[in-house]
């Protein structure tokens, strides 16, 4: 029987977002007390796993979730440009429905097309580029386990990919909750399984 891998793809924590804008990848957007505490409990909930390296995307949320983790562990946070949130037109604005950007005739076009979609980094780039970087990290740790912590988009985009689901959906409907973790289960590198934990809610 093939050797066992488990790469853990965990959503960052809760973030400090007092003005309510869609902060995409702008720098400077830290953890809220309590993305601090959801980033402890998943630390807590993965502390006896076989972990053997902890990767996070570039941006300051992510190194926070994932610094708690790699504590536990003894590990260095490593840095993986791939798990970056994916690029948004409306990156900086505020985007809630009836307000802000939405209601700018000057900004519809961006809008016309959901599949692809047409306001941000298209979802198969975002699906190569997230399973690349899994990749990497299953072969890293092979026969052992591996953090990689990015952002929701990333990581519910990756799941459908590997799963061989569409990529277009509701994102109303992603399974992906703040701190969440979305594990990939592999026997050599072949995927079995994926299992889903929410260590931080409530």
């Amino acid at each position: 029987m093939a050797e066992q891998t488990r790469v853990h793809v965990i959503r960052h924590g809760e973030v400090h977002n007092p003005s309510g804008i869609l902060y995409g990848r702008l720098p400077g957007f830290r953890l809220s007390e309590n993305g601090a505490a959801q980033a402890a409990a998943v630390a807590d909930y993965l502390a006896e796993r076989d972990i053997v390296a902890v990767i996070a995307s570039p941006l300051q949320r992510a190194q926070e979730t994932a610094a708690p983790i790699a504590a536990r562990h003894n590990l260095p946070v490593e840095t993986d440009a791939d798990l970056i949130e994916s690029a948004n037109f409306f990156q900086g604005r505020k985007v809630s429905p009836g307000d802000g950007a939405w209601r700018d005739p000057r900004v519809w076009w961006q809008l016309r097309n959901p599949f692809t979609p047409s306001w941000g980094e298209p979802y198969a780039e975002i699906a190569a580029r997230m399973a690349a970087a899994a990749d990497k990290a299953r072969a890293r740790a092979a026969g052992h386990e591996v953090v990689c912590v990015s952002h929701q988009l990333p990581v519910w985009t990756l799941r459908m990919h590997v799963t061989g689901r569409r990529l277009w959906h509701d994102p109303r409907r992603r399974e992906c909750g703040l701190a969440s973790v979305t594990s990939l289960v592999y026997e050599g590198d072949r995927l079995v399984g994926v299992e889903y934990a929410e260590p931080a809610a409530g």
